[in-house]
């Protein structure tokens, strides 16, 4: 009842690594870049540490460690998808520090990936950040240019109530 009194929150969704936030259109994959999964943006990674880009709790981690879930308390689900095609991959090159059902904010390490391994067996590095549940989500602004993991904003998403 009175749902129309409850005003929608703003959530910012903080770099989970280091390197240079480029759109979604620039991702190598039609998935990513025609927003089949959601909107967002990517980041052209410098380093291989991967961290909680928000507050929530992890809600899968793909048995590859090459895609983690997180849920907010907004009701947000947030993926973080290292690399392109890397599910090809197997695990290799992924190192998981998170598990299933842990809560946790924006730094938290979630796993650490060797770049120049996927780079070597010819996977792009480029790690969409994608809100999946589009639904929930009423106005997304986003950002461009480098960033810091744990530091910089690179997407402020307006949640409905």
């Amino acid at each position: 009842m009175f749902g129309f009194l409850k005003k929608n929150r703003i959530m910012k969704i903080i770099a989970p690594m280091d390197g240079e936030v480029i759109s979604l259109q620039e991702v190598p994959d039609a998935v990513f870049s025609q927003k089949m999964l959601g909107d967002g943006a990517a980041i052209k990674p410098s380093n291989g540490l991967v961290v909680s880009p928000c507050s929530g709790k992890v809600v899968q981690i793909f048995d590859t460690n090459h895609a983690v879930g997180i849920e907010t308390s907004e009701g947000a689900e947030v993926l973080i998808h290292i690399g392109i095609d890397t599910v090809e991959l197997k695990g290799k090159g992924f190192q998981r520090i998170a598990k299933v059902g842990d809560k946790v904010d924006v730094g938290d390490a979630l796993i650490e990936v060797d770049l120049d391994y996927i780079e070597a067996a010819g996977k792009s590095t480029i790690t969409p950040i994608i809100i999946t549940n589009m639904e929930k989500a009423y106005e997304i602004s986003k950002t461009a240019g480098p960033c810091k993991r744990g530091e910089s904003e690179i997407l402020k998403v307006e949640v409905k109530a």
